[in-house]
């Protein structure tokens, strides 16, 4: 689909979409979740891709909800509007392909939204985070946040509106790891083409399977588990990549 305001580039099974709107610091107009919604469902149907890396590049992510947008809207007329965030969301969430979001500045109110709906989050040093829905009588999303750093530490995000800086973000478990300044986007490429290398089926039902866990009891998750793990083992494709992995490591040891 064509974009006004994201930027689409794939390479090695890599798609990379960055959010392009930078003289509104990558605000969350309506335009811009239509075409998020739109682009991540294509994506998501995509043989090519593997992989989808979430920027909005070494200086921005996203400051969040255009706030003009937001101030048109009456209490009895938003539901349009509201329902087009949470399809934006969803897109992303549920996309087939695992998501890594890949933060380079500000990320809050609806940007830290969108941080929230992607599978791993990596950040660089200028990185900001922060649910700033309860400052303007707004009720922030809890889940899926909670899943992610615990009930406690998603209350203390959602009630006090703080804002976190980065490497803050990584001590709760909310980011994977923090990059020096303007080495986010080379880092998390490397890791996204090394992910991308790996079975897209596979991929995309392991991502599924850490989604469906978390409503199972434990016996249950034990045995969705071993019947997935049942459908992988022995398949041509895994003969391939151990004999792959056993010749690296014999070449290993004769050095």
């Amino acid at each position: 689909m064509e974009t006004k305001h994201l930027l689409l580039s794939v390479a090695s099974n890599v798609a990379t979409v960055t959010i392009h709107r930078p003289d509104k610091g990558n605000s969350l107009s309506p335009e811009v979740l239509v075409e998020i919604e739109g682009l991540f469902t294509e994506l998501s149907g995509r043989e090519d891709v593997h992989v989808i890396v979430l920027t909005g590049g070494e200086r921005y992510f996203s400051a969040g909800f255009d706030l003009n947008e937001i101030r048109k809207l009456e209490k009895v007329s938003n539901e349009s509007y509201t329902a087009l965030f949470h399809r934006a969301y969803r897109a992303i969430l549920f996309c087939h392909q695992p998501v890594i979001c890949a933060v380079g500045g500000p990320a809050i109110a609806g940007g830290f939204d969108l941080t929230l709906m992607c599978d791993i989050r990596y950040a660089s040093e200028r990185a900001k985070f922060g649910q700033r829905e309860i400052a303007l009588s707004l009720t922030p999303i809890m889940d899926p946040l909670w899943r992610i750093i615990g009930l406690g530490r998603a209350k203390e995000v959602a009630l006090t509106g703080r804002i976190y800086d980065a490497h803050e973000a990584e001590r709760m478990g909310y980011v994977s790891k923090v990059f020096a300044e303007g080495q986010l986007l080379s880092s998390v490429n490397a890791i996204a083409t090394q992910m991308a290398a790996y079975d897209r089926t596979c991929l995309k039902e392991t991502k599924q399977l850490g989604n469906m866990i978390l409503d199972q009891d434990l016996d249950g998750a034990m045995r969705l588990q071993e019947w997935l793990f049942r459908s992988y083992i022995g398949s041509e494709d895994n003969h391939r990549r151990i004999d792959a992995l056993q010749a690296e490591l014999a070449a290993r040891r004769k050095k």
